[in-house]
């Protein structure tokens, strides 16, 4: 669903471990890598977008996770104009994405990434919870630190979780 001003409806997942690290999944095909994501349909929650979104791109259940909490509002970002299909109506010019902070409570064998009949990702990785802003695409950067320091009061009593890093070390930061 594109809204009147071009921004596509999506959800963006933050997959937490229990020692603080967070979930990333490479691109197939590419070197790029990110948080689960995916539009979100008409009719549709964004819950049972992101539920949906979590089986089909890592394979898990309702009950593999924890839900812990989700952004306030939506995050938007612009797509570079290379990415803009000037072509096809409605005109979409970047996402806004409600985004969800999940604990994972299952076992690691349980993540597939096959489980759609078009995969997204061809390989994962838990990273530490600040890495994915010094390697997601530069156009999506500012959404992911966004979203993450939304939720860094959710993981501050985590081990493995760097609570300095969310003022001081990030891009941009004063």
């Amino acid at each position: 669903m594109i809204d009147k001003y071009g921004f596509r409806s999506n959800v963006g997942i933050v997959l937490l471990n229990d020692r603080g690290q967070v979930f990333c999944g490479r691109r197939i095909g590419m070197s790029a890598w990110q948080f689960p994501q995916g539009g979100i349909n008409r009719n549709e929650s964004p819950e049972t977008a992101m539920y949906r979104e979590l089986k089909e791109e890592v394979g898990l259940e309702r009950e593999h996770v924890e839900l812990l909490g989700s952004t306030k509002g939506w995050l938007r970002y612009r797509l570079p104009k290379r990415y803009i299909r000037y072509n096809q109506q409605p005109l979409c010019i970047g996402q806004k994405q409600i985004w969800f902070l999940l604990k994972f409570c299952a076992d690691e064998a349980l993540l597939r990434l096959d489980s759609a009949e078009d995969p997204e990702f061809d390989a994962w990785r838990w990273v530490d919870y600040w890495d994915p802003l010094g390697f997601v695409v530069p156009f999506k950067r500012n959404v992911y630190e966004r979203a993450l320091h939304e939720f860094s009061d959710f993981v501050a009593g985590l081990a493995g979780f760097e609570s300095g890093a969310a003022t001081s070390d990030l891009p941009g930061s004063s």
